[in-house]
């Protein structure tokens, strides 16, 4: 499997000494890999959220991210991200 380049995801950090340096969402000691590990495992996204609260903006935030580093752009964008519409495509 691709190793992403997890410094370009506005959404996530890591920090020495957080975490042991592990890529987190942003000002949390959440690790990403966490959610895709629980995710593989048969979790729901509601079941991740309850289980380490973390957000749906939060996870979708880095499966876009994973989708779009993988060419495999199958998870909607972000919240946060721009509406395109026919015209701008």
């Amino acid at each position: 499997m691709a190793t992403l380049d997890w410094s370009r995801c506005p959404a996530v950090e890591s920090v020495p000494g957080k975490v042991s340096g592990a890529w987190v969402f942003r000002d949390t000691r959440m690790p990403v890999a966490t959610v895709f590990e629980n995710l593989e495992a048969g979790l729901t996204v509601e079941e991740v959220m309850e289980e380490f609260a973390v957000t749906r903006e939060q996870i979708n935030a880095v499966l876009h991210f994973a989708a779009m580093s993988l060419g495999t752009p199958s998870f909607p964008p972000p919240a946060h991200a721009a509406a395109a519409d026919a015209h701008s495509l």
